[in-house]
């Protein structure tokens, strides 16, 4: 059976890395992980980052970079201070309301996103773009907004991570969506959940929605094989569509610690051979 090498989000455990980073990165190559990927700096120099990441012997696979769209910074500065960093692969994490499928400046938002693969492409960064579940909205066309935006974009200068979690709440099977971009699919989020959508589901990443009466949310964040995915599935799809990488991500926790979490998705993993 062939497996592919394990990242860590770096998000699943935030709180840990912007009190300690290099603690943190160290409990996570204990913990049995290849590789991770950043989620913000934490305002520490790149080239310290990669220092770290180096003694500690994790890989730094790629990162969420919210400058990419919401600005703050020059595009060379931002892609420069990842190259010091060593990763491949930089991933548009989210969009925000009104740069979504659907909303009328969507295709604006396309060409940004081309623009910055190419510019990425040059430094020989890849651009990825991550998924919420908001991108299965049907358009007009009647396809997905999330497969409009893959259609609208070059191959090279955009490649996908499918978040396996926010492809089902979307009302996809992640198995099949993964392979359906086989090639184009080098990095797959392993995400699990138990619940199904509901309207204050964002909530538990920090996005606030309008309360209302009556209206109870079962949407919880789990760690990986501790909710409803079926993960031996997604893992050959993961493996089918050559993907080069998976990683762990778990957006929120609860009784259970983070980095207690973040191992159970590792052995839960190894469990299976990963």
């Amino acid at each position: 059976m062939k497996t592919l090498p394990v990242a860590l989000q770096v998000y699943s455990i935030r709180e840990e890395a912007a009190k300690d980073f290099k603690k943190a990165m160290k409990a996570v190559k204990e913990i049995g992980y290849d590789g991770v990927e950043l989620a913000g700096l934490y305002g520490i120099p790149a080239a310290e980052i990669k220092k770290v990441l180096d003694e500690v012997g994790l890989i730094p696979v790629s990162a969420h970079v919210s400058e990419l769209m919401n600005g703050g910074a020059e595009l060379s500065d931002v892609l420069n201070d990842y190259l010091t960093i060593g990763v491949k692969y930089i991933a548009v994490p989210y969009l925000g309301e009104g740069m979504r499928p659907g909303d009328a400046g969507f295709d604006e938002v396309l060409k940004k996103i081309e623009n910055i693969g190419t510019e990425a492409r040059k430094k020989g960064l890849t651009l990825l773009y991550h998924n919420h579940d908001f991108e299965f909205i049907k358009l007009p066309d009647g396809t997905y907004g999330l497969d409009y935006m893959y259609a609208n974009t070059s191959p090279e200068n955009l490649k996908t991570e499918l978040d396996t979690c926010w492809v089902n709440v979307g009302g996809e099977n992640p198995s099949e969506y993964i392979r359906k971009y086989t090639g184009r699919a080098p990095v797959v989020h392993l995400k699990d959940f138990e619940g199904s959508k509901s309207e204050q589901m964002y909530e538990l990443i920090g996005i606030k929605s309008e309360k209302k009466e009556g209206v109870k949310n079962t949407f919880r964040f789990r760690p990986v094989g501790y909710g409803k995915q079926d993960f031996p599935s997604i893992l050959a799809a993961s493996v089918d569509a050559g993907a080069e990488w998976v990683v762990v991500e778990q957006d929120q926790w609860y009784d259970t610690p983070a980095l207690e979490c973040a191992k159970m998705s590792r052995d839960y993993l190894k469990s299976l051979g990963w």
